[in-house]
Formats: C-alpha cells, structure tokens, sequence
C-alpha cells in the first residue's frame, strides 16, 4: 500500500490542485496532507514490524573468565 501511496501523491504533485468542468469541481487535498498521510501510514506499518528497531546484545571480552 506505500507503494500505492507514493505513486499518487507524485501524480497529484505533477497535476492541478484544482479542476472544474460542465459536472462540476474537484480539488485535491493539499501536498503536505498527503504527505503526513504517507508517513502516518508508514509509521503504522513500522509499528506491525516485529521487535522494536534495537537489538540487545551481551558482549563478552574474551580471555576473562566468568
């Protein structure tokens, strides 16, 4: 769904903010919405991931006895 995402928010970048005709007018929602959407989005899909972003290791000096 990112991908999805990325792909309109280029096309509507490239495209008018605002279009009207005989039916009537559209307007999109402005480019900064659709980028807090991109990244809400991500965050969300960040979150699903498993574990946290951090791995703990326990280090061990060699030659040390325990």
């Amino acid at each position: 769904m990112p991908d999805d995402l990325t792909d309109t928010i280029k096309d509507n970048a490239s495209g008018p903010k605002r279009a009207s005709g005989d039916a009537g007018s559209v307007e999109q929602h402005g480019l900064t919405d659709q980028i807090e959407a991109d990244r809400y989005l991500n965050s969300k899909d960040a979150v699903k991931k498993k574990g946290l972003g951090i791995k703990i290791t326990r280090a061990i000096p060699h030659g040390t006895t325990g």
